[in-house]
């Protein structure tokens, strides 16, 4: 797991692998950019050169000594987690079952207590660097980022964290001001199109992906995409009431996961842009309709992105549809 295999993304592996080269990796990082452009990849890639047992002589991964097999191979039963001691991942609800909760709201200060704090006082244990991943860092709660304020400000010798995020905004700014932010953009069509392929999926819907590889994965998932294909029915069906009150009132927004929406929202992007493709020549006030309304359904996703709320960027976007 080198930043060669990183792809679409050559500043962000320019600046880690220069990091790296000059002994100057940062002790707390910030990977923000869309959500499935390759900041997870780079965070284990960037963890696999810390606790290499026998880096080259630019001090990146060999790739083949057993930390570094291990720092990239993860566990096979729950929690699914690294299986190198010193590479720890933390990520809402993924030690639920240690934790004794849910942690539906976000990640708890129970987390960061006993999976983060309880480590980060004690030296590696392999001797090389101690790397905690925090996937989805804006989920942490507020008590569970002031819990780790302390530490991100001053680490122990050779410890390291990298904070995932798609959306900084979100972020407490005393955490944001003590990360070093490493920014990942969206993937060419033609990186997404290849990453397709090599998992031989048709790469027609590389060009629908917005530069997710993630949503091009989903969008080709035959079980997912009957699920996004129902969000589908229902915006559908919400077009067709009466007034904007029964169109609102027939969806259930309650507790709406951003990321599912997200990815919801992709998909009925996804069917808009075909529309237009079919009819463009057939029925152009219809094909300029469906442009409009795809680009209603971006601005939707920007809203998210910008940390709007789920059911209220639906209503809104339903509301927008209604117009035309």
């Amino acid at each position: 797991m080198s930043f060669e295999g990183l792809l679409g993304q050559p500043v962000a592996a320019r600046i880690l692998t220069l990091a790296l080269e000059r002994g100057q990796v940062h002790h707390a990082y910030r990977f923000e950019g869309p959500d499935g452009v390759g900041k997870e990849r780079a965070a284990f890639a960037l963890a696999q050169a810390l606790v290499c047992s026998q880096p080259t002589p630019r001090r990146l991964a060999c790739g083949s000594c057993s930390a570094c097999r291990r720092a990239s191979s993860f566990s096979a039963e729950e929690p699914i987690v690294p299986l190198h001691p010193d590479v720890i991942l933390v990520a809402r609800g993924l030690y639920s079952k240690t934790l004794g909760k849910s942690e539906s709201n976000g990640i708890s200060v129970q987390q960061i207590r006993e999976v983060v704090l309880s480590r980060a006082g004690f030296s590696p244990h392999e001797g090389q660097a101690l790397v905690f991943i925090i996937r989805d860092a804006h989920e942490l709660t507020l008590q569970a980022a002031n819990a780790l304020l302390k530490t991100l400000e001053e680490p122990p010798p050779a410890t390291h964290f990298i904070l995932l995020t798609d959306s900084p905004g979100r972020m407490l700014d005393t955490i944001r001001s003590r990360t070093l932010a490493v920014r990942f953009g969206p993937l060419p069509d033609s990186v997404i199109a290849r990453i397709l392929e090599a998992r031989g999926v048709d790469a027609g819907v590389a060009r629908f992906a917005g530069g997710s590889a993630s949503r091009a994965l989903d969008l080709s998932d035959v079980e997912l995409s009957e699920r996004r294909a129902e969000f589908v029915e229902n915006i559908k069906r919400a077009l067709q009431a009466p007034d904007l009150g029964a169109a609102i009132s027939g969806l259930d927004l309650r507790n709406k996961d951003r990321r599912e929406l997200r990815q919801e929202l992709a998909f009925l992007g996804h069917s808009l842009a075909e529309r237009a493709r079919v009819v463009v020549s057939k029925d152009p006030a219809a094909a300029e309709k469906a442009a409009r309304r795809y680009a209603a359904v971006t601005e939707s996703m920007a809203a998210l992105e910008q940390n709007a709320s789920p059911a209220l960027t639906v209503e809104s976007l339903i509301a927008t549809l209604r117009r035309g």
